[in-house]
């Protein structure tokens, strides 16, 4: 018998606290290298894109497949854009254990990867994050930054004054200040700066960064897409979840096609966590942590989350092989 977790279970059942948690063993795992984790499958869909991620975890014998998609007309069926489906196997057997939505999943996960390397990487005594884009991966990165540092200000910046607005009303519930910004080199003097748009052009100058700030950059998942200059890569330390992906498809990809970094220059998050190591070496240097997303990600928080839901009897039984 198999388990089906809805998206109001997930809601029910996810923290951002189990996000951090569960990624931060997720980079363990993929420190040690304990694990099966194939590339992206990227399907272009004309009217939308559907990305499959999956990964074997030896750790836990569990293998999950996560479905996301994006169709953008979606609106006017009444269907939410961004649609997700985490499915986890037994790995003795290839049966169903559990199903469940992975929209939520994707969003905490990719907030927490931010929010982790902001631990090992940005400052400590950081108390404000600015953020490009104003969407629902900017208020998980928030949440999750929260939950590590003890940030007390933000600056927002995005195309629509309205998502901006929205922005403050929900977020300034975490016990933080936001500040609308009227251009996005406003936001960029911060001790944190995090982007988070769909962009295809660089939206953040080198000049604009200020000696002593992270850089999280979210949006560049895809190839073809841009958010930073990528003279940032000269006076920068290079992070990155991993070297394989943001090499194909992330904002790193950009710089190394522009001439401004060298692969051999840049270091995954995993080693730090894996030794629990602060980054930072100076309080001057710029660090930059590009993020695709991992499928190993999805393995750990999916089996948290099915764990947490069996204790719970939280879910519906459903038989698959019947």
């Amino acid at each position: 018998m198999s388990l089906m977790l809805g998206k109001s279970d997930v809601e029910h059942l996810l923290t951002m606290k189990d996000a951090l948690e569960s990624v931060e063993e997720a980079y363990k795992i993929y420190g040690k290298r304990a694990l099966v984790q194939p590339p992206i499958v990227s399907i272009d869909a004309e009217i939308g894109e559907l990305d499959i991620k999956s990964c074997y975890s030896k750790e836990t014998d569990l293998i999950s497949i996560k479905s996301a998609s994006g169709f953008w007309r979606n609106k006017d069926l009444g269907l939410p854009s961004l649609l997700a489906t985490v499915t986890l196997l037994d790995s003795k057997t290839g049966s169903p254990l559990c199903m469940m939505d992975g929209s939520l999943i994707t969003g905490y996960r990719t907030g927490a990867a931010g929010g982790l390397s902001c631990k090992y990487l940005a400052r400590k005594d950081s108390k404000l994050v600015g953020i490009i884009g104003a969407g629902n991966q900017a208020r998980m990165q928030l949440m999750a930054i929260k939950e590590v540092l003890d940030i007390e200000q933000v600056k927002i910046w995005a195309l629509s004054l309205d998502s901006m607005i929205l922005f403050k009303k929900e977020m300034e519930i975490l016990g933080v200040e936001v500040t609308i910004c009227e251009t996005a080199k406003e936001a960029c003097d911060v001790d944190i700066l995090v982007t988070t748009t769909p962009s295809k052009e660089p939206i953040v100058k080198s000049d604009w960064v200020k000696p002593g700030t992270h850089i999280v950059a979210v949006g560049a998942d895809a190839e073809g897409k841009q958010e930073l200059d990528p003279d940032l890569y000269l006076k920068a330390r290079a992070f990155c979840d991993s070297i394989s992906q943001v090499t194909a498809l992330g904002e790193t990809r950009n710089a190394i096609e522009a001439g401004t970094l060298n692969v051999s220059d840049l270091k995954e998050l995993s080693d730090l966590v894996l030794e629990d190591k602060y980054g930072r070496t100076t309080r001057e240097e710029i660090t930059l942590f590009d993020t695709t997303g991992m499928g190993i990600q999805d393995t750990c928080l999916a089996t948290l989350l099915y764990n947490k839901a069996k204790s719970l009897k939280l879910g519906k039984d459903f038989d698959f092989l019947s």
